[in-house]
């Protein structure tokens, strides 16, 4: 599964804007994600943070519920944008990876990127969780 580069620069575009809401006041992590569903749809979502940390969502998981809750389970690609690299890298964590592979076959891409860099990396979701469990196996 692949997507245009047009495809990929409208989805940084959106995940982009998107992190202008993210709620970020403890981490100071605004992260935005769009999500590409198979019929042409997109949803954004960012990461709401919580003093509670555990209850914190973060981008990716927002997007894909929102498209979920909506009735979209077939997804072409999802970007994760923030405008800072404070870890090393933009990548979606352990969670939001294995919720990724629960909706997302395993050759869907993931774009990332950072304002800082600029620099674009696009892994399928079997790159980012090698061997995930879940209740089926996606084509």
């Amino acid at each position: 599964m692949s997507i245009s580069a047009e495809q990929t620069q409208s989805l940084l575009n959106a995940a982009q804007a998107a992190a202008e809401n993210a709620y970020a006041p403890y981490s100071d992590f605004p992260v935005g994600a769009a999500l590409l569903t198979a019929s042409g749809a997109l949803f954004t979502g960012v990461n709401v943070e919580n003093a509670s940390f555990g209850l914190t969502l973060c981008a990716e998981r927002t997007a894909l519920v929102k498209a979920v809750s909506e009735g979209h389970r077939d997804f072409q690609a999802i970007a994760v944008w923030a405008s800072r690299r404070p870890h090393g890298s933009v990548t979606p964590c352990g969670a939001c990876r294995q919720v990724l592979a629960e909706f997302l076959s395993p050759h869907t891409p993931v774009v990332m990127t950072d304002e800082s860099n600029g620099q674009l990396r696009i892994l399928t979701v079997t790159e980012l969780l090698p061997e995930a469990f879940g209740p089926a196996v996606r084509p």
